[in-house]
């Protein structure tokens, strides 16, 4: 094994690129894909260069790095955006819209009539037909309060 270590020829660093790249895909958090990058460009500067082993490993793991902590500081300054934060979570859409309770709220638990759904919502005691708005949402239960 030592041997194989201290032999890394470029087209080894390649494959260990596309092995790393793939690993990526199992372990969230965007770190394999910077040491990934970092092998495959050691792979190429050996094309080109012929360096020592140690240097080679010493290099991948500085780039790597350098990468890596690059792209945090880079997604931290540059957060990202959707013009719908709200796609996924089609509870939080409805709020501060107002509906009417098709069930009364007893026991902190009754239900609204949302298009041609029914949904559970949470809040004070009211009456069936009483307008509600809409004003959080936990899962698929929506919290509401009486409209004004």
């Amino acid at each position: 094994m030592i041997a194989l270590l201290t032999s890394l020829h470029w087209w080894q660093w390649l494959v260990f690129a596309v092995a790393l790249a793939a690993l990526e895909t199992l372990i969230p958090g965007a770190v394999m894909i910077w040491f990934a990058a970092s092998a495959a460009l050691i792979g190429l500067l050996l094309v080109v260069i012929p360096m020592p082993w140690q240097w080679q490993w010493v290099l991948w793991a500085v780039l790597g790095l350098a990468a890596m902590f690059w792209y945090r500081g880079y997604k931290r300054t540059r957060p990202d955006y959707s013009e719908q934060p709200t796609l996924n979570q089609r509870g939080l859409q409805y709020v501060g819209q107002s509906f009417e309770l098709v069930e009364p709220i007893e026991n902190g638990s009754g239900k609204v009539r949302i298009g041609d759904g029914v949904w559970k919502v949470s809040g004070p005691a009211l009456a069936a037909g009483t307008v509600v708005r809409v004003t959080g949402a936990d899962g698929a239960v929506l919290a509401v309060q009486k409209a004004e």
